[in-house]
C-alpha cells in the first residue's frame, strides 16, 4: 500500500528570532511555541533552542546538520556543541537537523546551503555551534540560580550538572528542564566567555563516533536498506553522453520478463518498473540493446587520450590563449629577469568516484503528485528537496527528506541535479506507489560524472642564489562547476573555483605568483571528487618544488622549510613529519617522497616510504608518516 504523507517539512515562524552568525547561533520562537519539538520528532524534552533540547531525564537531543559518509561530522558537530554545553556525552542523543537552512545551513558556503564538502564541516560550523552550546548552558545556569536563590556567578558545571559548591547543591540538566524559562533573546556570549581549549573535556579527545558500532555490527540503515510498504523497484537506462536521447525503444523484450510492469520514457533515457529488484535489474539488462539514441551531445566520438594531449598542448604553448586566474607580484617580469628557469608539463586523468554504496534512493509521491516523501544518501540535502521539487512542480515545503547514512560519498552525491534522486521521484509519480531505484555498479559508471582532465604547464625563475623568485602555472581544464551546478557558478562570478583550486600557493614564500586558466568543455558529465582541483594541482605544485630542489641540489624537506619561512604552522607541520619519519636515515634499496599541502584552512604534510624492483618494475609503497593541523579540528 503507498505511504501516504499526512504532514510535510517543518515550517519557521516569521516571528521566529534570530540570533548569532549566519542566523546559526541560536533562535527562539517569540509566539511561545515549542520550535524543537515542532523541527524534529524525534526531539525529547524542552526545547532550548531548535538545536538542543533537554528531557527530564536528562537526555540530551542535539541537531546534526551535516551528513555522515564516513568523515564523522554526526559525531564532531554535535560534539561542538556538547563541549560548550558541559553535557554528559553518554546521555546525547543526536538528530538529523531538518532541511532548514537559516538555522542549519553551512556558513561555509556563500549560499548557505545544507551541503556536506569541501572537508569545510567542522571549521565551518565550529564557532556557531560553540555559541550555541555556550548559550544553553547560560540559560542553564540563570534557571539553576533562580531556583537556588544564588547569583549566577557562584554557580559551575559539570558534565549534564550545575553545582552550587558554598551550599553543595546541585541540579542536574534534566532538572532544570522541568522547570526552566527560555528568554525572549539568546544571552550574549563574548569570545573569553567560551572554554579555553585547554579545558576541552571532547574535542580533541578520543571520543567514540555515534555511528561506528552499529556500521561494526551490521544495523546501520542506508538507503539502499529501506523498504517501505508497497514499493516497487525501478531502473534507469541514460543516454550514453550528455544531451542524447532515447529515439527509439523496443519495449517488448522488457515487457516479457515476469515481474516488470511497464517502461516509462523520460527525456533522457528509459525507465522501467519491477514488483522484484531482480525482475528491475533484468529489465535494465534487456534494455542495453532495446534503445536507439540520438547523435545528440558533444561527447559522441570523444577520444580522452587525444583530449589530454591537446589540453598539454595548449598549456604549454605561451601564445595560446588563456584567462588570467591569480596575479601576484610580477611573475611575467621576474622570470624574464631570472638567472635559471626550469618548466614542466603535468596531465591527470579522469578519476571515478568508486563509492562503495552505488548510487540509489526510494521516493513516495503522493497520488495527487502533491507532495513527495524521500528516503536517500545525499551530500546535498538542500539540492534534494529543491531538484525534487522542480521534478514535480511543487513547492519545497511539500518535499519530506529522510537523509540516511551514505556508502560514500566523494562529491558524487552532492550535484543540483541529485539525478538518482529525481529518477525515483519520476518513476514513483508514473507508478502512483513508493519506488526504490537502483543503480548496478556498471550504471554507477556508465552514468559517471568523473573528475576532470586537467593538463597543468608550470615554470619556476630562480635568481642567482637559487631562491625562487617566480611561479607560473598554466592549467587546461575541462568545467566542473557549470556542469555539477551551474546556479553556483554563475552566482560566483562564473568562475570555475573548483576546477582551479590549489593553484594559489598561500603558504610557500613566492613573491611572485601567476596562474592562468585555458577552459575547455568536452561535453563530458564531470563532478567534484576529493578536492578536485587540489588533488591534481598539489601533485603539480610538489612533485615540481622536489624537481627543483633536485636541480638546486637541496634536500627536498629544507626546500620547503625555507619557503614556509612565513609560516609557522607550516613549518612546524614539516619538521614534524620529517621527525617521525626519521628523515635523513639513509634506506638501502628505498627512497622517501614529501609533500605538503594548504587546504581549505588545513596543513598536512605526508612522507611515502617507496621501493622500487629494477628487475620486475614493481613498486611498492610502504606505510610512512603523515601530520595535520587543523584549528578547531572536533575528531
Amino acid at each position: 500500500m503507498n505511504r501516504h504523507i499526512k504532514s510535510f517539512g517543518p515550517r519557521v515562524s516569521r516571528r521566529q528570532f534570530m540570533i548569532g552568525a549566519a542566523g546559526l547561533s541560536f533562535a527562539i520562537a517569540l509566539d511561545g511555541t515549542n520550535v524543537a519539538t515542532v523541527l524534529a520528532k524525534q526531539r525529547t524534552g524542552e526545547a532550548l533552542s531548535p538545536w538542543i533540547s533537554i528531557g527530564t531525564d536528562g537526555t540530551i537531543t542535539i541537531m546534526a546538520p551535516a551528513v555522515e559518509m564516513g568523515q564523522g561530522t554526526m559525531t564532531s558537530l554535535p560534539l561542538i556543541i556538547a563541549e560548550e554545553l558541559d553535557a554528559d556525552w553518554t546521555k546525547v542523543k543526536i538528530v538529523p537537523a531538518p532541511v532548514i537552512e537559516a538555522i542549519y545551513g553551512n556558513p561555509g558556503f556563500f549560499l548557505t546551503r545544507m551541503y556536506t564538502s569541501s572537508q569545510n564541516a567542522v571549521s565551518s560550523y565550529y564557532q556557531p555551534l560553540r555559541l550555541v552550546g555556550a548559550q544553553v548552558r547560560r540559560v542553564l545556569l540563570d534557571n539553576a540560580a533562580n531556583r537556588l536563590g544564588v547569583p549566577v556567578a557562584e554557580l559551575t558545571t559539570e558534565p549534564s550538572m550545575v553545582v552550587h559548591a558554598t551550599s553543595g547543591r546541585r541540579l542536574s540538566y534534566g532538572e532544570i528542564a522541568s522547570f526552566a524559562e527560555i528568554p525572549a533573546q539568546a544571552p550574549t556570549i563574548g569570545p573569553d566567555e567560551l572554554k579555553k581549549p585547554s579545558d576541552f573535556r571532547l574535542i580533541g579527545k578520543d571520543v567514540m563516533r555515534v555511528e561506528l558500532p552499529s556500521k561494526v555490527n551490521g544495523s546501520a540503515i542506508y538507503s539502499i536498506d529501506v523498504q517501505v510498504p508497497g514499493m516497487l523497484y525501478g531502473i534507469v537506462v541514460r543516454a550514453p553522453v550528455e544531451g542524447s536521447m532515447p529515439v527509439e525503444v523496443d519495449e517488448s523484450t522488457v515487457r516479457a520478463i515476469p515481474g516488470v510492469m511497464r517502461v516509462v520514457r523520460f527525456p533522457y533515457g528509459v525507465g522501467a518498473l519491477a514488483e522484484t529488484a531482480w525482475a528491475a535489474l533484468a529489465a535494465r539488462r534487456a534494455l542495453n540493446d532495446a534503445i536507439t539514441w540520438s547523435r545528440t551531445g558533444a561527447t559522441w566520438g570523444f577520444d580522452s587520450e587525444k583530449g589530454l594531449d591537446a589540453f598539454a598542448a595548449d598549456a604549454s604553448n605561451l601564445v595560446a590563449p588563456a584567462t588570467d586566474w591569480g596575479i601576484k607580484g610580477d611573475a611575467a617580469g621576474e622570470m624574464a629577469r631570472a638567472a635559471t628557469v626550469l618548466e614542466a608539463t603535468y596531465r591527470a586523468d579522469f578519476a571515478y568516484h568508486a563509492q562503495m554504496e552505488p548510487l540509489n534512493a526510494v521516493a513516495s509521491v503522493s497520488p495527487a503528485g502533491d507532495a513527495v516523501e524521500l528516503w536517500c544518501g545525499t551530500q546535498n540535502q538542500s539540492a534534494a528537496v529543491d531538484a525534487t521539487a522542480r521534478a514535480l512542480g511543487i513547492t519545497r515545503d511539500r518535499v519530506k527528506l529522510n537523509y540516511l547514512l551514505l556508502g560514500g560519498g566523494f562529491g558524487r552525491r552532492g550535484h543540483a541535479d541529485e539525478e538518482f534522486i529525481v529518477d525515483a521521484v519520476l518513476l514513483s509519480k508514473e507508478a502512483r506507489a513508493p519506488v526504490k531505484v537502483l543503480w548496478r555498479r556498471g550504471d554507477d559508471i556508465r552514468n559517471g560524472r568523473f573528475r576532470p582532465i586537467t593538463a597543468h604547464y608550470v615554470r619556476a625563475g630562480l635568481d642567482a642564489s637559487g631562491k625562487l623568485v617566480a611561479w607560473h602555472h598554466r592549467l587546461a581544464g575541462d568545467r566542473v562547476t557549470p556542469f555539477s551546478d551551474m546556479g553556483l557558478y554563475e552566482l560566483g562570478g562564473r568562475k570555475d573555483f573548483i576546477l582551479m583550486a590549489g593553484v594559489d600557493l598561500d603558504s610557500y614564500d613566492i613573491p611572485n605568483q601567476w596562474t592562468e586558466l585555458l577552459y575547455r568543455d568536452t561535453g563530458v558529465r564531470t563532478s567534484p571528487l576529493r578536492g578536485v582541483g587540489f588533488a591534481a594541482s598539489t601533485f603539480v605544485a610538489e612533485t615540481f618544488l622536489d624537481e627543483i630542489a633536485q636541480k638546486r641540489g637541496i634536500d627536498p624537506v629544507q626546500f620547503r622549510l625555507e619557503l614556509l619561512r612565513n609560516s609557522p604552522r607550516g613549518r612546524k607541520v614539516v619538521e614534524t613529519v620529517a621527525t617521525m619519519a626519521d628523515w635523513g636515515r639513509p634506506r638501502e634499496g628505498r627512497a622517501l617522497g614529501f609533500a605538503f599541502v594548504d587546504m581549505v584552512g588545513g596543513l598536512a604534510a605526508g612522507v611515502a616510504e617507496v621501493s622500487l624492483d629494477r628487475r620486475t618494475g614493481q613498486i611498492t609503497v610502504l606505510p610512512g608518516a603523515a601530520h595535520a593541523r587543523h584549528a578547531g579540528n572536533a575528531r
